[in-house]
């Protein structure tokens, strides 16, 4: 297929304002993913956008049940189940208790 680039797993792009660290969360527009790489602003870093990744900063008080629809707070600090001022990022992969501080998101 000659309009064929690639398969879209990553996309290198350059890393929003402040930077990324690897593995940290990344959205830039409509792009969701989990950074690769740790770089700084402007560098290139491929964003993984596909898959299910393990977080570390899951909000506690709140159990999480496969299928979930997970948001990354607004500020980038947590990811937590609350639609409204957040940002779609994937679903629950495996259940998570009211007090785990890390899960496995599934990219959408």
């Amino acid at each position: 297929m000659k309009n064929y680039v690639q398969p879209g797993d990553t996309l290198t792009v350059a890393a929003p304002s402040g930077g990324v660290v690897s593995g940290a969360a990344v959205v830039i527009g409509n792009l969701r993913g989990f950074a690769t790489a740790t770089a700084a602003e402007g560098a290139d870093v491929a964003i993984a956008r596909k898959g299910v990744f393990r977080t570390s900063i899951k909000a506690t008080g709140v159990a999480w049940a496969v299928g979930d629809l997970i948001y990354l707070k607004a500020d980038g600090t947590e990811f937590n189940k609350t639609a409204s001022g957040n940002t779609l990022f994937g679903f629950c992969a495996a259940p998570a208790a009211s007090g785990d501080t890390s899960a496995d998101i599934c990219l959408t």
